[in-house]
Order: C-alpha cells, then structure tokens, then sequence
C-alpha cells in the first residue's frame, strides 16, 4: 500500500549559528520556510521521518527539534493570515 504525502510542520531552536544556517539549508530542499525557524509541507511518513533524522544529527547539545504531523482534520481546522499558505494536498503538479 503506498504512502500518502501528509502536511508536516518542523520547527527549531538552535544556539550557534552555523548549525542554524546548516539545518534552515537542508529543510529549504524539502519544505517551505514560513518563519525563521518554522517549516511546513507535505511528505510521505517515512520521508518525514528521514528527514528529521537526518536534521536530528548536526543538532549540538541543547538545541530543540519538533515534527508535527497534521491529520485531515487538523489541518482542516488550521487558520493561516498571511505568508505561505498551509500546504494543500493536490492531484497534480505544475512543471
């Protein structure tokens, strides 16, 4: 049965900046930047999860990382006012 992408939330809070710079740099590749330390979008499970194992492993001591999965339902009860919108599940892609 294959995956369906769901819409994730990772936040940080990291201490020195050239980890921060590192960090912000790998979740631009696969999500969208909607605040300094705040990236959302929609991946499968298990890339969500490799995702932020991979993110987990350049975190010095005492640096924060959270993944949010948001359901249907969460996501359906989400309110966004201004920036990105909330990342919505589509049919097709524009190349």
């Amino acid at each position: 049965m294959a995956q369906t992408e769901q819409a994730i939330v990772i936040t940080y809070d990291i201490s020195l900046n050239r980890t921060r710079r590192q960090v912000a740099k790998r979740l631009e590749e696969a999500l969208c930047r909607v605040q300094m330390s705040v990236f959302e979008g929609r991946l499968k499970r298990k890339n969500a999860n490799k995702l932020f194992a991979e993110v987990e492993s350049m975190l010095d001591a005492g640096d924060n990382l959270r993944m949010y999965i948001l359901t249907k339902a969460g996501l359906e009860n989400s309110r966004v006012s201004g920036g990105a919108p909330l990342p919505e599940e589509v049919d097709f892609w524009l190349l």
